[in-house]
């Protein structure tokens, strides 16, 4: 696998294609419909029920494996430490990858296979969106053509989240984002109520940043995950989705006129394709190498997408 760099006496990851990793779900049951994937998967996304049996009935069976371990760990430190702690600390699953490579949808059939175990797990999904500065709080900063890098997001508000999901809290409210207008939605939440399993989604999960030298303790974001994803792709083919994305979505939601892009969709088609190139070249390929893809070798597992938009390969890392 090229991207692990490393030869594979020295890979902290075993790779296995796509067939391979298909054997692994066993007896898992297939619990989604086509109408369900199709209702899922994100627009120019071509996952279906195979893909799904592929790749994801597998993942689904590995996760069952380490939410059960994870449980048993707590329960022996609840004797370890003689405590009669009754809070319920929810395992934590990371979703991280460049835009236009799947991520919302892998999040949403993930929710979904994992809601539907034997056990009936309550499973809630947030992305990092609602955790991006207001529009307004970019613009006086100079931020706008870096909105999606690192220091575009309220860092400390989804420490403060992630925290107090990971202690127990009930009711722990997550800030909600409008695709239309492109903006965080002032004073509005969602509520997130001691699930078992919280997917957490965004393109800059598994960022890392400066450590302080005199050993002041400072968290990153995925300190908080119990396993983490990265969703994969070669950087032209991430390139091609991303503009494909663009021009779709100027024929239907920037026709809205209350989108923030409204002003695309009036556009001659090579002007729009010009403007993607330029959204892609200046903001969003920069993002990607300076911050999302160094951040990948710090997966658990690694998605692998081909040029059809499925997966290729699975990348595991080693215990």
């Amino acid at each position: 696998m090229d991207h692990l760099n490393a030869k594979e006496d020295y890979s902290p990851y075993r790779v296995f294609s796509a067939a391979r990793w298909a054997e692994f779900r066993a007896d898992t049951p297939m619990t989604l419909s086509e109408d369900e994937v199709q209702r899922l998967r994100s627009l120019g996304d071509p996952v279906d029920l195979e893909e799904v049996r592929r790749i994801y009935l597998s993942l689904s069976r590995l996760l069952s494996a380490h939410v059960e371990a994870s449980q048993l760990l707590f329960r022996q430190r609840k004797a370890f430490l003689a405590v009669d702690d009754a809070i319920k600390t929810p395992f934590i699953i990371g979703i991280a990858g460049s835009v236009a490579v799947g991520k919302s949808t892998t999040a949403r059939v993930l929710k979904e296979l994992l809601r539907r175990w034997p056990s009936s797990p309550k499973v809630d999904l947030i992305t990092t969106d609602g955790f991006l500065l207001p529009n307004a709080v970019l613009r006086r900063e100079g931020l706008m053509d870096r909105k999606g890098f690192p220091e575009s997001y309220d860092v400390g508000a989804i420490l403060r989240f992630l925290s107090d999901i990971k202690s127990g809290r009930s009711n722990v409210m997550a800030p909600l984002y409008s695709h239309l207008t492109y903006d965080v939605l002032e004073g509005e939440y969602v509520v997130i109520d001691r699930p078992d399993i919280l997917i957490f989604e965004g393109i800059n999960v598994l960022q890392t940043r400066d450590l302080p030298k005199d050993g002041t303790a400072v968290p990153f974001v995925s300190d908080f995950f119990d396993f983490s994803i990265y969703i994969d792709a070669g950087e032209e083919l991430v390139h091609q989705w991303y503009v494909e994305r663009f021009m779709r979505l100027r024929q239907t939601a920037f026709t809205d006129p209350q989108s923030f892009f409204h002003r695309y969709s009036q556009l001659p088609v090579d002007a729009a394709r010009a403007i993607a190139e330029g959204l892609w070249n200046n903001i969003n390929r920069k993002n990607l190498v300076e911050n999302i893809l160094p951040t990948r070798p710090r997966a658990d597992l690694i998605l692998r997408k081909g040029d059809n938009h499925l997966v290729e390969e699975v990348a595991l890392r080693k215990l």
